[in-house]
């Protein structure tokens, strides 16, 4: 579990939803977000919201209960961690064509019908089991970077070596037969990059169901404690990568190359 003695309150959370208003909004989150002295980058789009703050805990929730009173974030419910230290050096909001950019038009998550969102404990006992219930084989998909994979993922987990997100459809086209008629699990850190490719994977006629892992690797963490995970889980701010109690990890096997590392905000 968290380790709540800990003073700083970190949150993500992400919601594809139609905000034509996101400009406005920017505006009213940033200044929100600045006067309770919160860090961390928002990302806005006509497709949704996508967020990491940290700070006090106490307002943090209430920028979380304020941006929870517009009905479209009504059941938003961000992922919590515990750190020492803020992980952010500045506060960020944004407005961008996506809130994860695969440069796939046709993918609107907020215009089109959600994919099917597996639970942790699920995963977890399909994995033990080795077959979905069905008796189906199931495949784990993992949606992120290359260099993320590195710092840890799934056994046996299906890795394309993607460098970035917008490679994804490219990658399903040249390997479209590994997927055929199995169980394919899409999974991401957070949910955000896997609720997409499955929407994409859904329209590949794969012969099986399409799921993504609710969310993503972090909800598996909170409700599973992490089984058949190899290592830690990158995440994109100083605490670099996190362990399976959701902590900063302390043994963490760096990629050979970080070449492709996004800068941490």
């Amino acid at each position: 579990m968290p380790n709540t003695a800990l003073p700083i309150l970190n949150i993500s959370a992400y919601k594809f939803v139609g905000l034509p208003d996101c400009l406005a909004l920017r505006e009213q989150l940033f200044e929100r977000a600045q006067a309770l002295g919160l860090k961390g980058t928002v990302l806005l789009a006509e497709e949704g919201i996508n967020l990491f703050l940290a700070g006090a805990a106490e307002g943090v929730h209430s920028w979380v209960k304020a941006l929870q009173a517009d009905e479209r974030f009504a059941d938003l419910a961000p992922k919590e961690s515990w750190s020492e230290g803020l992980p952010f050096r500045k506060l960020l909001v944004k407005v961008k064509p996506e809130i994860i950019r695969m440069n796939h038009p046709a993918i609107r998550p907020d215009a089109l019908p959600r994919a099917p969102a597996l639970p942790a404990a699920t995963l977890a006992r399909w994995l033990a089991q080795g077959h979905d219930d069905e008796g189906r084989p199931v495949v784990t998909l993992d949606t992120r970077n290359a260099f993320e994979v590195d710092y840890g993922t799934f056994e046996g987990a299906i890795d394309w070596r993607i460098a970035k997100f917008s490679e994804f459809p490219a990658a399903v086209q040249a390997h479209r037969e590994e997927l055929l008629g199995k169980t394919v699990v899409s999974f991401c850190t957070g949910g955000i990059r896997c609720e997409k490719a499955a929407i994409y994977l859904q329209q590949q006629d794969l012969d099986g169901p399409v799921y993504q892992l609710e969310g993503g690797i972090l909800k598996y963490f909170e409700e599973t404690g992490g089984p058949h995970y190899q290592g830690a889980c990158f995440v994109f701010d100083q605490r670099e990568a996190l362990d399976a109690g959701l902590a900063p990890s302390t043994d963490i096997v760096r990629p050979a190359s970080e070449a492709h590392r996004a800068k941490t905000a």
